[in-house]
């Protein structure tokens, strides 16, 4: 029997001039991205601006400058909605043509403000005499919507089944959680015959083409502030606490200037935003700097990446309160701020002072680091501090 001894028994080693079999494309749908997508992020800005991600199902803009376009741009538009009715839509289209009145709108943040004002202290006194707490479980998952609840006047104990509603239902436009129509009814019928100063007295006396508002585009309305005050909310106070605290220096700052809680808020929505991935369907075919998207493609705005671009931000890993220009991508938003952002932005800045009265000495517990999770939205799954 010939038994083959010494090189010629191994495998010879590729010649200089081998062919090797091409690399994969970078994609969204590998499980390490979901750990950490700032390395893939930084190669997609690098060396493919724009990509078709065939794994993940959708073209890839990774690039400040497109992403902030494309999330303005009337021919990539929202993806269809699932479920909700066409009657829903149109009544909650009609509730936002009462809000473009500035006396209503003022008034509906003004409830909002105190509702979220009202809601963090509470939240925060019960954390007052602990020695550890999760800030996620005990503070952020409560916040956003109960400040809502809050400010429409509805009954405290109502907060838990809302919250649940705002998880498992969809949030576009006229859709309305399982329940949430059936619980408005009674205090719609009592807040029109007996107004109080509460949100929904306010949108029930609102009126949009000369008429007030009808009980489907108040529930639509309603759904749209809770779906506002949800999950992505919860998600970004989430990051904006873990920022502070991974920087106590910058915490500090902040404890003496309360007035720097906007700029906090704002540099975390660039550095960490809760939405990382927004998706769009493009109209017609679309330029942009790595080429063109073709008409009928699922196009992914990569909004964690283009938070990061080098070209855009000056040491953009870092988070810097005190940044110059943090941006407007994060929400989406052209040169305004929508009603569902400014109501994230007043529930964030309320959190954030009622933990700093409330909570002077909080710091991460011993040994603990906080881990984000997720892809198309992203934050840390817990945040273990220590309140003395």
């Amino acid at each position: 029997m010939l038994c083959p001894s010494g090189p010629a028994s191994r495998p010879s080693a590729p010649g200089p001039h081998a062919r090797r079999a091409p690399a994969s494309p970078p994609s969204l749908a590998d499980p390490a991205v979901a750990r950490d997508p700032y390395p893939l992020y930084r190669t997609l800005r690098d060396t493919h601006p724009l990509l078709e991600d065939k794994p993940f199902g959708a073209w890839l803009l990774s690039r400040y400058v497109d992403v902030r376009a494309a999330l303005t741009d009337p021919r990539l538009v929202a993806a269809p909605p699932g479920r909700g009715s066409a009657r829903l839509e149109e009544a909650t289209r009609t509730a936002y043509r009462a809000l473009a009145s500035p006396a209503v709108q003022g008034h509906v943040l003004a409830a909002l403000k105190a509702g979220a004002e009202r809601t963090a202290h509470v939240l925060a006194r019960r954390l007052h005499r602990r020695h550890e707490a999760d800030l996620v479980e005990e503070f952020c998952h409560w916040l956003p919507v109960a400040a809502v609840v809050a400010a429409l006047g509805l009954p405290h104990e109502d907060t838990a089944r809302v919250t649940d509603w705002c998880r498992t239902s969809p949030t576009h436009p006229g859709a309305v959680p399982d329940g949430l129509a059936a619980l408005l009814r009674p205090h719609l019928v009592r807040r029109r015959a007996h107004p109080r100063n509460d949100l929904l007295s306010v949108l029930c006396a609102a009126r949009a083409d000369g008429r007030r508002l009808g009980d489907d585009a108040v529930t639509g309305l309603v759904a749209q502030l809770l779906g506002a005050g949800g999950e992505a909310t919860d998600r970004a106070l989430a990051s904006l606490l873990a920022n502070l605290l991974d920087h106590p220096a910058q915490l500090a700052l902040l404890r003496a200037g309360p007035a720097l809680a906007g700029a906090a808020w704002a540099e975390s929505l660039r550095h960490d935003p809760a939405v990382h991935i927004v998706l769009r369907h493009a109209l017609a075919p679309v330029a942009v700097s790595g080429g063109t998207i073709p008409a009928g493609a699922t196009v992914a705005c990569l909004v964690g990446s283009a938070g990061r671009d080098a070209d855009r931000f000056a040491d953009p890993d870092r988070y810097d309160l005190f940044r110059a220009v943090p941006g407007r991508h994060a929400s989406g938003a052209g040169s305004g701020e929508g009603l569902g952002a400014r109501l994230a932005r007043l529930t964030a800045e309320s959190g954030l002072r009622a933990l700093l009265d409330a909570l002077p000495g909080v710091a991460w517990a011993p040994g603990f680091r906080p881990v984000p999770e997720g892809l198309l939205t992203r934050s840390p799954a817990a945040l273990h501090v220590r309140l003395r």
